[in-house]
């Protein structure tokens, strides 16, 4: 049997079975749930076995510029936050950002006893979601209209608030809204990293219990927030920035015509071992921190960074460092290239934070919390406060070097 004449059952048997060996499904109530609903049935703008790849999202609607605005998540990106979420049978399930198949999963999960609604701000996603899920049985899942920056409307509280949209910030809405023994699983971006974050609720913040790496289609309506460019050598590199923006963006004109610096730091890491807690640690604990992406098309070769999409760099004024990784016989190691007038100096900085992270914080995955925007200061952990629009959050790390407490504003609009 090939793929091509493989059945939708045999196809989504060896879907779930992929996801059950990689333990990204966990719990029988998940397993239950990916292999009861028919997952082609939400996707029919895919082919079968794309619809059944386990680590493929379909994309179902894009803007005129080509980029995908809606889509139906990927099968282990779905499975992971279901698991993170740990529904049970009778909850109040909501959900934002309406695709039909992870509403279905939700509702086989929490059964007839169980609430789903669903809310999306665009009408023809909703109007898509409406018509599958009611064509695959699963008539009783609610479908709502509307901008989810005020919540649900005509909807008491819910036992869990699944987001499936990207998320610069969390509005009141959503925790006003949810139990309080509740549980908040979204895709939040935290100067430019996007962790799914399952959050529990503790009065009135909310206190992390898992983090995974994640990417999703950006918030839309009231709560999106766009990432500023400053684009270098044309538009061959860019930097991203999350929150803040150089006092002088026009320091770096030429920044890469100055003579490259490496340093190399000692820290190793082994094939296929992740490190997403690295992130974490240099985006809070670096004040210039910001990404860099090279355009693919315009790649001259120039730099060299360890990821050409989003790459860790720090910028210091008129100089910058980024992260870089040569390969070793059983693994690689991370490295500094810094370019300007201060490219020792930022280099150096970059790579005691790499350094400090292996030694201290290796084994380790933050606490974040997330507080009323009004928060004093005095009140919050001790980490890196990040003050937004509603909300202030503090990503902090065990004590044993932990970092001073930082404040980051980032302006909504």
């Amino acid at each position: 049997m090939t793929q091509s004449t493989a059945s939708t059952e045999e196809l989504r048997t060896t879907m779930v079975d992929q996801l059950v060996k990689a333990g990204t499904i966990r719990s029988k109530p998940v397993e239950a749930a990916f292999r009861a609903v028919p997952r082609h049935e939400f996707a029919p703008e895919a082919p079968l076995v794309q619809a059944y790849a386990a680590h493929d999202a379909v994309p179902t609607k894009k803007n005129e510029h080509g980029i995908t605005i809606s889509s139906v998540s990927a099968p282990d990106v779905q499975a992971m936050m279901l698991e993170q979420a740990e529904a049970r049978v009778g909850m109040r399930v909501g959900e934002i950002g309406s695709g039909g198949y992870n509403a279905a999963l939700m509702a086989e999960i929490v059964g007839t006893d169980g609430s789903v609604v669903t809310v999306d701000i665009d009408p023809d996603v909703t109007d898509r979601a409406r018509q599958l899920l009611d064509a695959t049985g699963y008539e009783r899942v609610r479908v709502v209209l509307a901008d989810a920056e005020h919540g649900l409307p005509d909807t008491g509280t819910v036992d869990r608030w699944i987001v499936t949209a990207g998320a610069w910030d969390i509005p009141p809405a959503w925790t006003d809204q949810l139990a309080e023994d509740g549980r908040l699983v979204v895709p939040l971006r935290m100067r430019g990293l996007t962790r799914s974050v399952a959050f529990d609720r503790d009065g009135d913040r909310l206190v992390s219990r898992s983090a995974e790496v994640c990417g999703f289609v950006t918030m839309q309506g009231e709560g999106e927030h766009a990432e500023r460019l400053l684009l270098i050598r044309g538009k061959e590199i860019g930097l991203r920035f999350d929150d803040g923006w150089p006092a002088a963006p026009d320091a770096l004109n030429g920044v890469f015509d100055t003579d490259r610096v490496e340093q190399w730091t000692g820290v190793t890491v082994a094939p296929m071992e992740p490190i997403k807690g690295m992130q974490m640690w240099l985006a809070s604990a670096l004040d210039g921190f910001c990404l860099m992406s090279v355009d693919a098309e315009l790649d001259t070769g120039l730099v060299a960074p360890q990821n050409k999409r989003a790459n860790i760099t720090l910028l210091d004024g008129d100089s910058l460092a980024y992260l870089a990784i040569r390969r070793t016989a059983d693994g690689a190691e991370f490295g500094v290239h810094g370019y300007g007038p201060n490219a020792d100096r930022v280099a150096t900085a970059l790579v005691e934070e790499l350094q400090r992270w292996d030694r201290d914080h290796r084994q380790d995955e933050p606490v974040i919390y997330v507080y009323p925007a009004s928060t004093p200061e005095a009140d919050l952990p001790a980490g890196r406060v990040i003050t937004k629009r509603h909300r202030r959050i503090v990503i902090s790390w065990p004590q044993a070097g932990q970092a001073s407490k930082t404040t980051i504003t980032e302006k909504g609009k």
